[in-house]
């Protein structure tokens, strides 16, 4: 239970003291990340700026997503990552959360927010590294070193979020089909008939069965 109530209540207090104020800022900064984005989207760009084991492909029915994972500032959340994905655990697994204007969280296999994996729990991996638009971070509890494999996608700047849960990636590409994701009608961001995860796979293998 606590995985649920603490990212709900917890995310949604802070998201809406912050977004009245930070919305011209965040505007602006958001336009400058989309930009880069769409920049980033040749396959050329891709393959060039990032090692393929260090990418990840999360195929939507929209289009594919692909993020950079970053295993110098979080290395055992991208471990984590590697491992459930050659698994394919998150195959799939749907976006219960989301909430537009904020992030699309997702990596629950019961579709709650309260599930998670059957591998222990990491230790918390802060780090500078913004919450900004694009941004990929692991959920966790109240209990910092509780992240396990949900995770979200943020969708808007959110600085607020930044010290207090681990950034282990970001999108370099696709984030226009994180955007058409299905988003929750209530302010909690829980959905009815969630959008999924394809299929998700670290680029390294992708020609793997």
């Amino acid at each position: 239970m606590k995985k649920f109530s603490f990212f709900t209540i917890t995310f949604l207090m802070i998201f809406f003291m912050n977004k009245s104020m930070a919305q011209s800022s965040t505007q602006a900064t958001s336009q400058g990340v989309t930009k880069n984005n769409q920049n980033n989207n040749s396959p050329n760009s891709t393959k060039t700026n990032a090692n393929l084991e260090n990418l990840l492909y999360i195929d939507l029915t929209y289009g594919r997503v692909i993020i950079e994972m970053m295993p110098n500032i979080a290395p055992k959340h991208v471990e984590r990552i590697k491992t459930l994905t050659r698994q394919k655990f998150y195959d799939g697994i749907v976006f219960h959360r989301v909430i537009d204007g904020f992030m699309a969280q997702t990596g629950d296999p019961t579709g709650t927010g309260m599930g998670g994996s059957k591998l222990p729990d990491i230790k918390a991996e802060f780090s500078d590294e913004p919450h900004i638009r694009g941004a990929v971070s692991m959920a966790r509890a109240s209990d910092p070193n509780s992240a396990n494999s949900q995770f979200f996608i943020v969708t808007h700047d959110s600085r607020f979020l930044d010290g207090q849960y681990t950034v282990w990636g970001r999108v370099i590409s696709g984030m226009e089909f994180v955007d058409k994701i299905k988003k929750g009608a209530s302010r909690d961001g829980k959905v009815v008939g969630p959008d999924g995860m394809v299929k998700v796979r670290v680029a390294s293998d992708a020609n793997k069965m």
